[in-house]
């Protein structure tokens, strides 16, 4: 098991692009009491943030869709805290949630995947005050619930409950800063503020190693011009730093100087970066780990992760249909990870219709219905999924459905996402079922040959969104000794990489150079329980493939794009 900081674990600033000085972290020990049909099955202490049904808990709890979660935490604010509202904020809790303090109820929230706050001023005392949460999870399929299945197995992962991301504290003047938002280009960003005050507010803003630039401005928005400026990419991210003031408050954030665009060329349609042709050379990243399920021991893990694909040539992660706490969207901006950002499924899930006809070829026509209530719960995530990561510029591209999973209303759902956020790039089905708009074409390729065509008529760059699934089993590193799940199997680290190797130079470097092929997503970052095909194994102690070989097949992909 990874070491984690006992007395407060993830103690980093959870929100890196919206950050004060007042941080007060609850994370720690928790009291938790599980009742299930009236009895009381566990009553102890649980480490938050990890799920209880995680090793890094301590409470590894059995999962199960009639357990009534009750969490108790008692705290005392520091001294001189309370600059006039307290804000109490959750980054995630899996699946309904209700919180109370000191026995006042305070509120509510339905989803898994996004963080809530509450104002919770008026309900605090001076001395000790008691926090409550009460967390139902019965992993509702008409809520988004991504990979998680209580019949565990194969591509379907152990469900998680209950408080799952970092619990803080902050401190706010009561005319404050409620949200930023950058809009950018290759040398302006547009900074929009809602809230705080209607008069002066001022931005300083660290640039190309000078002297701190001073900007001030009334009303809600400012747009700076960058002389020199300098253009963030995977090979150079470049980070602008900011402050915003605006009367008694403070905010510090970044924004970067980046655009993701589309060449509809006459010789092959592609995805550009900063106006240029990029290969997005990129790995399906489930974000599952072996103790904490869906968080590592600390956000380092993250970070390690990160690293690992990148010195093995890779640029880019698809986050597949599961959204991260914020320090991770910060570890690829400040890295250079580009990141295709998946929509978290909701609805039923039929092998059939979204697998097995599909992947024999028949990939058209097909889409399911979603009750009302379905269907605003995947939209509203959705919009605030959007909202949350506007401001990262290592987020590139969003898949709206995966495979048909939950797909409805394609049409309607990509012209709502797509005015919400017209500065990236739009997958509405990722796969099949391909008879909407979007703004690519979008395939996933197993079990054969790679024989995807570029969209001539209708001028779409080619995306190869997953292919590969090539499996390795590593003894002594394994979830499950017994089961095992993936697409093609290799017998050595030895052979699976001559296979990838293969695969890469004969089939997708091909297509590059044919087809204007722009982007290819290999399944995947690492095992994830009894799928063994990732390039790390599922403790991460494990790398299956050779640094110098992955590295020059990244080079001839990168270089064939130009």
């Amino acid at each position: 098991m990874s070491e984690i900081n006992n007395s407060t674990p993830w103690p980093e600033y959870p929100r890196p692009q919206f950050k004060r000085d007042s941080f007060f972290n609850l994370n720690g020990q928790w009291k938790l009491t599980v009742n299930q049909f009236d009895k009381i099955i566990y009553d102890g202490n649980i480490t938050v943030p990890f799920p209880p049904e995680s090793d890094l808990s301590g409470v590894k709890l059995t999962p199960s869709n009639d357990n009534i979660l009750t969490y108790e935490k008692k705290f005392i604010l520091p001294e001189n805290f309370n600059k006039g509202k307290v804000l109490l904020h959750f980054g995630a809790c899996d699946q309904e949630t209700r919180v109370s303090i000191n026995g006042d109820y305070i509120g509510e929230n339905v989803g898994g995947y996004l963080p809530f706050s509450f104002d919770i001023t008026d309900y605090i005392n001076d001395y000790e005050n008691l926090i409550t949460v009460d967390v139902v999870d019965t992993l509702d399929q008409a809520l988004p619930y991504g990979k998680q299945r209580f019949k565990r197995g194969g591509m379907w992962y152990t469900p998680i409950s209950g408080i799952w991301q970092t619990v803080w504290l902050e401190s706010v003047p009561e005319n404050h800063v409620e949200s930023i938002q950058v809009t950018t280009t290759v040398d302006t960003a547009v900074i929009s503020v809602k809230g705080g005050i209607d008069e002066k507010k001022l931005i300083l803003l660290n640039a190309d190693n000078e002297e701190t630039k001073e900007f001030d401005f009334s009303g809600s928005s400012i747009k700076i011009t960058l002389n020199n400026p300098e253009n963030w990419t995977p090979e150079n991210p470049k980070l602008y730093y900011f402050k915003l003031i605006s009367g008694q408050d403070t905010v510090e954030s970044y924004f970067a100087l980046r655009t993701i665009s589309i060449d509809h060329g006459e010789k092959h349609p592609r995805l550009l970066l900063n106006g240029k042709p990029y290969f997005f050379h990129g790995l399906l990243d489930q974000g599952y780990f072996q103790d904490g399920i869906f968080l590592p021991a600390s956000p380092q893990g993250f970070l390690n992760d990160i690293k690992a694909m990148k010195a093995l040539g890779f640029n880019t992660l698809r986050k597949h249909i599961k959204i991260e706490p914020e320090l991770f969207y910060y570890y690829c901006d400040r890295e250079g990870m580009a990141v295709f950002q998946d929509f978290v499924n909701n609805g039923k899930y039929s092998f059939l219709i979204d697998t097995a006809l599909p992947t024999i070829g028949l990939k058209k026509g097909i889409t399911h219905k979603a009750t009302p209530w379905r269907a605003a719960m995947f939209e509203s995530t959705a919009n605030d999924t959007v909202e949350l990561l506007y401001n990262h510029p290592s987020v590139v591209y969003y898949t709206i459905f995966n495979e048909g999973w939950g797909q409805y209303e394609p049409q309607r759902i990509y012209e709502k996402m797509k005015s919400l956020d017209p500065s990236r790039i739009w997958d509405t089905t990722s796969g099949w079922f391909n008879n909407s708009e979007s703004d690519v074409i979008s395939e996933h390729v197993y079990f054969k040959k790679l024989k995807i065509k570029a969209d001539k008529k209708n001028r779409k760059p080619l995306i190869l969104s997953e292919f590969g699934g090539y499996a390795c089993k590593i003894k002594g590193h394994l979830f499950n000794e017994k089961k095992d799940y993936g697409y093609k199997f290799f017998d050595t680290p030895e052979k699976l990489q001559e296979a990838l190797s293969n695969l890469y130079l004969k089939e997708v470097l091909p297509l590059i150079e044919k087809e204007g092929l722009s982007a290819t997503i290999l399944t995947q970052v690492s095992d994830v329980e009894d799928e063994i095909n990732g390039l790390l194994t599922y403790d991460r102690e494990v790398c299956k493939v050779d640094k110098k070989a992955m590295n020059d097949i990244a080079e001839k992909l990168i270089k064939a794009c130009k």
